[in-house]
């Protein structure tokens, strides 16, 4: 190593600014703002597919397959994108997320077949799958990881409230433009929120990539992932954590609505019931956290929040119901379902420091991962039904019925709150 070399080894990169700051707001909302998009465009999917569906001639079983393939793309990407932004830092990572979020969004809003629509789907998760892990990361190196929890906890806030508000504005919107000039509208905006990002978005302190290989990259993450995954207790709470979420995922972005009109509620009020889901995750994730610490325990707000959830659920499968008991429903389902916020902390409490990262990576990936499966699962049983309200009921029963099995395996799991392991 040359004497240049050593001089450069040892000198510590000066901040772009200070954390914290005006500058550190700024790229936490910019980098928050990207998740609101991506999150409008993939819960936007509930209310679109069924023009989509009229327009280029889908079948039932396709409409699902359209939003799994998304969601399955997005879960094996989004393993890597963690470790991605620890090496590389947020620049290097979001500019391409967002550039491929906004390829994605045109190729949907031009497409005018499935296979067209199926591709659209695996750009979008490809971009899609450093927003909200690339949100939490800038909350942390920006504001200091004493923080990181509330930043993460604001990022899930505002991208849960954007989807409650952003269906009713998806519903408003489609009443004076047609779908694709509405995606065309998500894909001007996120021309504009490139540039921005490109002039503003940086990593407080560069991070220092030399030495850095593919191989030793690739090395680093997958030793990670196996000793994560030999965990047991990590594996029953990314289970028990990916069937709730994937049922919020399921019911969110695809099957609510159509289950609500299958009653005979109008869709604009089938809509607003969905953005009611997404509502209630909103007002339900900054709390959950702050529950299990006050009576320093785990597991029972997991298990009581989906014992609330999986009755809710029945009650909306088969009572007689009208918009506004759709709403308050669905309110019920999502504030309920915040339970699942809990999984990630859960798997943190049972890997060492170095593995946080890469436990939550392992738990966001499981509930993509199921949530594709059962975006899937309700057009499997609807096909060949006459699509009425008793197909929906039977189809739909395979909902709280793994609601049921995510709360015996809640039970199963061991209290991990570190205050009960003292």
């Amino acid at each position: 190593m040359s004497a240049r070399d050593n001089d450069l080894s040892t000198v510590t990169p000066t901040p772009v600014a200070a954390q914290g700051g005006g500058y550190a707001w700024l790229v936490w909302i910019l980098a928050t703002v990207f998740v609101v998009w991506l999150f409008n465009v993939q819960t936007g999917y509930a209310i679109l597919n069924t023009h989509v569906q009229a327009d280029i001639g889908l079948r039932l079983d396709q409409v699902g397959l359209i939003a799994a393939v998304y969601t399955w793309v997005f879960a094996i990407a989004q393993l890597f994108s963690g470790a991605l932004l620890d090496r590389l830092g947020s620049r290097k990572i979001l500019l391409p997320a967002i550039l491929l979020v906004g390829i994605g969004v045109f190729l949907f809003a031009t497409a005018h077949s499935f296979e067209v629509l199926l591709l659209s789907q695996v750009v979008l998760a490809l971009g899609s799958c450093a927003g909200f892990v690339g949100a939490g990361y800038v909350g942390g190196v920006w504001f200091g990881m004493a923080k990181f929890g509330v930043m993460f906890g604001l990022v899930q806030l505002v991208a849960a409230l954007s989807s409650a508000f952003g269906a009713a504005g998806f519903d408003a919107a489609l009443s004076v433009m047609t779908w694709r000039q509405l995606m065309l509208g998500f894909g001007g905006f996120g021309v504009l929120l490139w540039l921005a990002a490109l002039v503003f978005v940086r990593n407080p302190v560069t991070p220092d990539t030399r030495g850095l290989t593919t191989g030793r990259f690739l090395s680093d993450v997958i030793g990670s992932m196996t000793e994560v995954l030999k965990n047991r207790q990590v594996l029953l709470i990314s289970l028990a954590g990916a069937i709730t979420f994937g049922v919020m995922l399921a019911l969110g972005v695809v099957w609510m609505p159509k289950l609500v009109m299958a009653h005979g509620v109008s869709e604009s009020d089938a809509n607003m019931a969905n953005a009611c889901l997404w509502l209630g995750l909103a007002a339900g994730s900054p709390l959950i956290n702050k529950w299990s610490d006050a009576i320093k325990a785990r597991k029972s707000p997991v298990i009581i929040t989906a014992i609330i959830q999986l009755a809710a659920l029945l009650a909306l499968i088969y009572l007689p119901i009208t918009g506004i008991l759709a709403m308050g429903l669905c309110f019920i389902v999502g504030f309920a379902n915040a339970g699942h916020m809990l999984a990630f902390t859960m798997a943190g409490d049972n890997v060492p420091p170095r593995l946080i990262g890469t436990s939550a990576s392992v738990v966001n990936g499981a509930m993509f991962i199921v949530g594709g499966v059962l975006m899937n699962l309700p057009g499997r049983f609807l096909e060949g039904t006459a699509g009425d309200l008793p197909a929906f009921q039977h189809a739909m029963l395979s909902m709280p019925a793994l609601l049921a099995v995510s709360c015996v395996l809640s039970i199963i799991v061991k209290e991990s709150h570190p205050a009960r392991q003292r």
